[in-house]
Formats: C-alpha cells, sequence, structure tokens
C-alpha cells in the first residue's frame, strides 16, 4: 500500500502533453514540468517547485539514460514511470526502494503496425521502389508477397500478440517463440531454446521478445546463418537483440533481408555500415511514436496517477516495491 502526505502528492511530467489529465473534475495530483535536462529549481512558482515532495516522476519519452542520475536527489521518491515499454536502460539508475512501472500496452498497436509495415515493404521491394522514383526509373520485376510465408515471431507480449493479429489476415503461417515452451489461449507457444531448429523453415523472422540477458545477442552469426536464402529479419525489439556486426557481415553477400527500427548503436552513426548493407530497409526507432500514442499514454497516465493519489496497486510495475 502506498502512503502519500494529506495534500496531493507532487508528480512531475516531461513536456505539456501530460497535463491536463483531468479536464473534468480536480486532479487527484498536483502535477509539474520537469524534462530532466537540468537539476529541478528549488523554491519559487517555477515549474518542478519543492522537490522535497516529488513522489512520482514521469521520464521523457525515448529520454537519454545520461539525466536519470537526478533522480537520486528526490528524497521523497516513490514511483517512476515510463512512457515506453523497454526498461532496461533506467534499471540501473533506479533509486533504491523506488518501484519502476512501465508503458506496456500503450505502444503495441503502433508498434505491430509497423513491424507489418516493414516487412511487407522489405518484401515488395518499397525502399527500392522509392528510390528509383526519385530518378524517374520504372523499376518492374516480381517480387515475394508475405502471402504465405512462414513468420517466426520471437515474442509473445501484448506488442507480440498485436503483430500476430496483424499478421494472420495476410494469409501467413505464424510460429511463436516465447522465453519457454508452453500452451496458451491462442496455441502451442515454442521455447527459446527450439530457434535454432525452427529457423530454417521459416522465412520471415519478427523479433519483438524484450532485451534481457536471455535475448541480447540473440541473433548472431549462427542464428543469420540457419535462416534460409531469401529470408527477412524484421526487428522492433532492441537493437541488441541483434548482432549488429553478425548482421552486417550476412547481409554483405545479398543472402539475407533486414527491416530495422531499432539498432545497435542508436541512432546509427552517418557512416555506419548497416546505411549500405544490400536488402536493408531502416526507420529511426519509431515504432511506438505515432498519433496513436499520446491519447493511449494519457488514459494510462491517468489511471495510474489515480491509482497512486488513492494509494491502490500500480499497474505495469516492472522493479522494485509492489506497491
Amino acid at each position: 500500500m502506498v502512503v502519500v502526505p494529506s495534500s496531493r502528492p507532487l508528480v512531475s511530467v516531461p513536456d505539456a502533453r501530460w497535463l491536463g489529465l483531468w479536464p473534468d473534475g480536480e486532479s487527484p495530483v498536483e502535477l509539474s514540468l520537469w524534462d530532466m535536462t537540468a537539476p529541478l529549481p528549488r523554491g519559487g512558482a517555477s515549474a518542478g517547485r519543492d522537490p522535497e515532495r516529488l513522489a512520482f516522476v514521469v521520464l521523457p519519452y525515448m529520454g537519454k539514460a545520461s539525466v536519470m542520475h537526478h533522480l537520486a536527489d528526490l528524497p521523497s521518491l516513490q514511483v517512476v514511470q515510463l512512457l515506453s515499454a523497454g526498461y532496461e536502460s533506467v534499471l540501473p539508475l533506479l533509486p533504491p526502494g523506488v518501484t519502476l512501472t512501465n508503458a506496456a500496452g500503450v505502444h503495441d498497436s503502433s508498434t505491430a503496425e509497423l513491424a507489418v509495415a516493414l516487412a511487407v515493404s522489405a518484401l515488395r521491394g518499397i525502399g527500392e521502389f522509392a528510390r528509383a522514383q526519385s530518378r524517374g526509373r520504372w523499376l518492374g520485376g516480381t517480387r515475394p508477397a508475405l502471402a504465405d510465408r512462414r513468420v517466426l515471431l520471437i515474442g509473445v507480449g501484448n506488442v507480440g500478440e498485436a503483430i500476430e493479429a496483424r499478421l494472420l489476415p495476410f494469409e501467413v503461417e505464424v510460429t511463436r517463440v516465447g522465453s519457454r515452451a508452453r500452451d496458451d489461449g491462442r496455441g502451442h507457444v515454442h521455447g527459446i531454446d527450439e530457434v535454432a531448429r525452427l529457423l530454417p523453415d521459416h522465412q520471415v523472422v519478427v523479433l519483438a521478445c524484450p532485451l534481457t540477458e536471455a535475448t541480447r545477442g540473440l541473433v548472431d552469426a549462427a542464428f543469420l546463418a540457419a535462416m534460409p536464402d531469401g529470408a527477412l529479419l524484421v526487428n522492433v525489439a532492441r537493437g541488441p537483440v541483434v548482432v549488429t556486426d553478425d548482421l552486417v557481415s550476412a547481409l554483405a553477400g545479398g543472402r539475407l533481408h533486414a527491416a530495422l527500427d531499432v539498432t545497435d548503436p542508436e541512432p546509427l552513426p552517418a557512416g555506419h555500415p548497416l546505411w549500405r548493407s544490400p536488402n536493408t530497409l531502416i526507420s529511426p526507432h519509431v515504432g511506438g511514436d505515432s498519433t496513436a500514442f499520446p491519447p493511449r499514454a494519457r488514459a494510462m497516465l491517468r489511471d495510474q496517477l489515480e491509482r497512486f493519489a488513492a494509494g491502490q496497486p500500480l499497474v505495469n510495475i516492472v522493479a522494485g516495491p509492489v506497491r
């Protein structure tokens, strides 16, 4: 159970999009603006006043981990809320005794939409068509369809489930892979230890798994070598799930294709060889950043802050005390 002061708890949000969450009634919390690029100002009427009272911090979306050290300066901090599903970069900087919650469910639709878009675009040559258009060149030829492909979907959480729902109307066969083998309401889930056996029989591999010690470097030279000729790798998970140097080497020969919304490093430097790799389509980590994001995030924040103010259990806890 969360213990809050008699006055409304002080909560910081990173920008004005997250203000006005209760337009029809009084806010149960006191909201202040703090983008974490500088220490909280002390005193006065400026945003982020009374940092000693700050109990709940909403981190900037896609913010840099380099600003997280400010969290250690907040003596009353109880909860850190992410606006993303991934949380691996925040964990090492989370102060002791503080609860970390993520935005699971907020980005599912947008990320799934982009995953399918990347797969279709890479297979049908949309990137090549766009480049040919700028040169006034009519680039014909038969391209692979997504239809009739066998898709290996690695990651069966909220995003994975949303991707599967959007893939099935394309008349594909989806094989799901999770952290362990099991059965659920949608059928069988293969364990991650079965991937090497499954890869040769799938023409498309979609990565939608969290970055953990088990998935870091999962896609290495052996993984890529097991993929059949002409296969496509789609990554909407995290860049370090893939060993970048191994992917560059595998793509160099033209045997495989890749469509990547995330890379390692990120942002990808201008001179990086991935930019020049054949059969490669890259988007700049925009899977969750669409017009669908703000209204879903606002609804999530409103619910979470109402829970916090009322001392009710929080949702989407990924680390720290259960509140």
